[in-house]
């Protein structure tokens, strides 16, 4: 599979800039893999595919404030810093990104908020534009953490191009979020309000959640025609033996699992052994699915639009059939459908 099989032309106006006003009252397209066939729905009537006992994965995942302004220096100059993971909590040692890259060095301080109260001095570069960088901070390690994401803000995506607003820190987070440490959020598991969970529970259909701290290796430009020589950045992720065992129950009863986003869907597929079944697991995944892939755990997916040539668009093609898939992205383009983090569903079933 090509890289340029995956292009197709997104008009601006078409990437959302705003979530729904409510939650679940997103426009959710309906793509029956097997047959081709769409429905065009509201997000709301998801449960209108679904039986008691069938089940729904979520990511629990917390994003924090990750995005960060400072000045360099001497110079003053504005940097960008993008936080990425925390490396040594001992010494305040994160993996960053910085933009611009060019401007900044081993040796170099940056000076953080109105007062310069957080000050951190590059020690390593990691790649082009990444860097790690130690915080110099006296107080115990939450002090330094509250400390920090004080100074962030939520770190929406490139493609949204409004300021960052104060509903974003709401807007840009699940419900359920718990376990922090992404700087992505897991945009399909945006679309569930409180009252869909609770009509969830109602009619019987179980939750379970896996926590993947989605990074920006997933929105990472791919620089190869050849996907098979595209390597994916690793992500941590961890799945209970509870809920994998609940995973499994439904399976083996042939229940409907259905992954909600594409970070689910990597996390499950990851951690899969014999018979199809879901193992617990803590640790990290670089896997990278795209067509062709034989799925092991879902019957089903919700995943939202996608940005053209994106490892996330490659995932669903994988799941829903690529044929099927971009024709269903024309469709949405001609119905006017929203696309990216605040944007439309689409289930696959």
């Amino acid at each position: 599979m090509k890289l340029s099989k995956f292009k197709f032309n997104l008009p601006e106006e078409r990437i959302a800039q705003n979530p729904p006003y409510h939650r679940d009252e997103a426009r959710m397209m309906v793509l029956h893999k097997d047959t081709g066939e769409i429905e065009h729905k509201l997000f709301k009537n998801i449960l209108e595919y679904f039986d008691e006992g069938d089940v729904f994965i979520f990511n629990d995942t917390k994003v924090f404030p990750a995005r960060l302004y400072g000045n360099k220096e001497k110079t003053g100059a504005q940097i960008e810093v993008f936080l990425l993971r925390e490396l040594n909590e001992e010494f305040r040692l994160w993996d960053v990104l910085v933009d611009p890259a060019r401007k900044i060095r081993i040796g170099n301080k940056l000076y953080f908020g109105e007062d310069d109260s957080m000050v951190a001095e590059v020690i390593d570069n990691t790649t082009s534009r990444g860097r790690t960088l130690r915080f110099l901070y006296d107080g115990d390690h939450d002090s330094f953490k509250k400390a920090l994401f004080a100074l962030g803000e939520t770190p929406i995506p490139k493609y949204i191009t409004r300021p960052v607003c104060e509903e974003d820190a709401d807007n840009f987070q699940t419900i359920f979020a718990r376990n922090e440490g992404a700087v992505v959020a897991p945009s399909a598991d945006l679309h569930f309000s409180r009252e869909l969970m609770k009509r969830m529970e109602i009619k019987g259909v179980d939750a379970a959640y896996i926590t993947l701290h989605i990074s920006l290796g997933g929105f990472r430009e791919i620089d190869v025609e050849d996907l098979t020589k595209h390597k994916m950045d690793s992500e941590q992720m961890f799945i209970t033996e509870e809920n994998a065992n609940l995973i499994n129950a439904a399976k083996d009863k042939g229940r409907k699992i259905c992954t909600i986003g594409t970070s689910v869907m990597r996390a499950v597929e990851s951690s899969v052994g014999a018979a199809g079944h879901v193992k617990p697991f803590e640790g990290w995944t670089n896997k990278f699915i795209f067509p062709p892939y034989d799925f092991s755990v879902p019957d089903a997916m919700v995943t939202n639009f996608h940005m053209p040539y994106s490892t996330l668009l490659m995932m669903t093609s994988a799941f829903g059939g690529y044929e099927n898939v971009m024709k269903a992205y024309e469709v949405a383009l001609a119905e006017g459908y929203n696309f990216g983090c605040y944007g439309d569903a689409m289930l696959i079933i």
